[in-house]
């Protein structure tokens, strides 16, 4: 193996940064340098990865097809590879928590190798997500990468409790709204989001009884849309069509409208919402209700923030 440089040159890097170094010769990579990131003084290793032995962590969103694209037209005019990815080893070779498109994108134009900041920690694939700003999140990415991340951490740590992955999962709403798009790819999780992020939270338990909590809490979700699309169905029936109607049927059942104190548990917040969509008399909204409140709810979102 070539000598490794080390940056800053006064430091000593861990015997965990030489192995890591071995493993990527062995890989077929190449070891350039070892450094300590400026923020949290950790060893890093710099390095050449093979791309035939690098895919994405397995819980994160999928990839935007035209966004890859975009990446591949760039890279051809440029005729430059400007930002290195971010890599762990796993047990196939390494994952990239921050860094898929790119990967993708310089596999897509035929380079075997792609420069890369090698991480020692495996657990930092859960922990970096929340850097990755390729490609900004919308609801459905971001549900859909902490369930995924949810499977990945029942499996290698089952006994640890789903509330102490609290800054990885970022908000427990995410969990139950991925297991709900899971279900169903065209789940309108905005509709439900305003309630869940108030009532949803983090179950003390272990990640595999949580779980089933988390089903329940999802079916409960799932039987509340159920309502809302038999309202929706009925209301295009009666001439009542708007792309907001669905949002608005259930901001009108929405139970925490008065609340603001004391916040009822998530049973008894979505259980009152059941009831109010069982109970949803759609004789009483005209196309004006609807309309009106969509053009408040879209001058809301353009506000900045």
């Amino acid at each position: 193996m070539a000598e490794l440089s080390v940056f800053p040159n006064h430091g000593k890097p861990p015997e965990s940064i030489h192995r890591l170094a071995e493993q990527v010769e062995a890989d077929g990579g190449a070891a350039l340098a070892a450094y300590q990131e400026p923020v949290g003084d950790h060893w890093h290793l710099f390095a050449m990865i093979p791309t035939a032995k690098l895919e994405p962590t397995p819980f994160q969103r999928d990839l935007s097809p035209a966004h890859m694209k975009r990446l591949v037209e760039v890279m051809k005019k440029l005729k430059r590879f400007t930002e290195p990815i971010v890599v762990v080893r796993s047990e196939s070779g390494y994952w990239t928590p921050n860094g898929n498109h790119r990967r993708a994108a310089i596999t897509k134009i035929g380079a075997e190798m792609i420069p890369a900041i090698v991480m020692p920690d495996p657990d930092v694939a859960y922990q970096i997500l929340a850097l990755n700003t390729e490609k900004a999140h919308n609801l459905k990415d971001k549900a859909l990468e902490v369930i995924r991340m949810y499977r990945g951490r029942i499996e290698g740590r089952p006994r640890a409790a789903e509330k102490d992955f609290e800054f990885e999962f970022e908000k427990a709403a995410y969990i139950t709204l991925g297991l709900c798009y899971e279900q169903k790819k065209k789940f309108s999780g905005g509709a439900y989001s305003p309630i869940l992020t108030r009532v949803d939270t983090f179950i003390n338990k272990p990640l595999k009884e949580a779980f089933e909590e988390r089903e329940e809490r999802a079916a409960m979700v799932q039987r509340a849309d159920e309502l809302v699309n038999d309202l929706v169905a009925d209301g295009k029936k009666r001439g009542l069509t708007h792309p907001y109607l669905k949002n608005f049927i259930v901001a009108r059942c929405n139970p925490l409208t008065r609340v603001r104190k004391t916040v009822p548990t998530y049973k008894s917040a979505v259980g009152s919402l059941i009831k109010s969509l069982e109970e949803f008399d759609l004789g009483k909204i005209h196309f004006g209700q609807v309309r009106a409140a969509a053009t408040i709810a879209a001058a809301a979102a353009s506000e900045p923030t």
